[in-house]
């Protein structure tokens, strides 16, 4: 048993018969009143994501979780096959399991969370960053860099980002992971 104060992103908690993850907490302590935690829990089940408010001090059950690396071999429809980079042992999880299932390369390594109790997959945790390659997108405008202006670009994943309009076909960029948002341009 947990409280409120071991409670850090990626935590894993039983709660409502079901096992969440915590994506965001704010610890909130108001002039007037109890502090409490404000959460962000995502179903490692379903996928669904809810918010949750706990009072300072309120036990949580944590799950006792075990990490191993696996390296994403493909998709095959909702359907992605993962194989152990140690035992060469391969695993198939549905894409609600996955964050950011559009930026996943062929061949990245992520890290798979498993229940320790039952040996069960609870979520993937990617790279904070992977590097693609953009296919498409429209050629930008001489002269026109002075502001912040973006355009659309589909990266070899086939994930669409907002990129600044320097960024032409062939070039390769950085993604942030969690958000989806374009950081920068790899020279090679």
């Amino acid at each position: 048993m947990a409280n409120t104060s071991d409670i850090r992103k990626g935590l894993c908690i039983k709660y409502n018969h079901d096992i969440f993850k915590i994506i965001e907490f704010l610890h909130v302590k108001p002039g007037k009143g109890p502090a409490f935690v404000r959460t962000k829990l995502k179903s490692v089940t379903t996928g669904k994501v809810i918010d949750n408010t706990f009072s300072a001090g309120h036990k949580i059950d944590d799950v006792r979780v075990e990490t191993r690396s696996y390296q994403y071999l493909y998709a095959d429809g909702d359907t992605f096959h993962f194989m152990n980079t140690d035992d060469y042992n391969q695993i198939s999880l549905q894409k609600s399991s996955l964050d950011s299932p559009d930026l996943l390369k062929e061949g990245e390594v992520v890290t798979i969370l498993f229940n320790t109790e039952d040996s069960m997959p609870l979520s993937v945790d990617m790279p904070a960053s992977v590097i693609l390659e953009v296919t498409h997108t429209e050629p930008g405008v001489k002269g026109n860099t002075a502001t912040n202006a973006t355009k659309p670009a589909t990266v070899e994943t086939g994930a669409r980002i907002n990129v600044p309009l320097f960024i032409n076909e062939g070039d390769k960029i950085k993604v942030e992971t969690e958000k989806g948002t374009y950081q920068e341009r790899v020279k090679e």
